[in-house]
């Protein structure tokens, strides 16, 4: 597949030839909500476990005669109305992280960036270099992009120092390193934008065996 890449001032750079392998795949609705799904399950937090009456490490020993004390006839210190006791109900721990084979996780991926890329929403840039690294600049230079509402720029091993400045405060813009890729921000935005050093960190990254970490 082969592409044009393009810059702020909006004018036609290089042509780019991009792997089939990468970017030329048919999605598949069913691989892309799978590593979704596992996407955000992963994330998931869940609730310290509380220790209960059997978690407590308590006499069970009947501490008072059944009548004539004047107190209720408790027969184990792990109850939970005394101090130091099991908690009733507590929170529990719960499994939210479910495996996924690797090889579907890189198949996601792959179908991901390749949807961008059949719908005509993916956009190559020379260089992601801001003057100044000021938000004013870029907002004016994003005017002459092909990009929807919102976007998501991925450059090489590390983001341009300017551009992570300029688009701190733009909501529409969020900005990863390629290592970062993932489907779900993919798939979140209207447009995906790679720099040239992004295009060959992924083409690389998949032709490395297994192809995801």
């Amino acid at each position: 597949m082969k592409l044009t890449s393009t810059s702020f001032t909006g004018e036609a750079g290089g042509d780019i030839e991009l792997s089939d392998e990468v970017f030329g795949l048919d999605p598949r609705a069913d691989i892309l909500h799978r590593v979704v799904t596992w996407q955000l399950e992963k994330r998931r937090g869940t609730a310290r476990g509380t220790r209960e009456r059997a978690d407590v490490a308590r006499t069970g020993k009947k501490f008072g005669r059944q009548k004539g004390g004047g107190t209720a006839r408790h027969g184990d210190r792990r109850a939970p109305v005394f101090i130091g006791g099991g908690k009733a109900h507590g929170a529990r721990v719960r499994d939210f992280n479910p495996g996924l084979n690797k090889k579907v996780r890189a198949l996601g991926l792959r179908m991901a960036l390749s949807s961008h890329a059949k719908a005509g929403t993916l956009v190559v840039m020379d260089s992601l270099a801001v003057e100044g690294g000021k938000a004013k600049a870029l907002k004016g230079h994003w005017a002459n992009l092909p990009v929807g509402k919102t976007a998501l720029v991925i450059d090489g091993d590390a983001v341009e120092t300017s551009f992570v400045l300029a688009a701190g405060n733009l909501r529409q813009i969020s900005v990863l390193p390629a290592a970062g890729a993932n489907v779900y921000d993919i798939l979140k935005h209207d447009t995906l934008v790679l720099t040239r050093a992004a295009v060959e960190k992924l083409e690389a990254r998949f032709a490395l065996p297994g192809g995801v970490n």
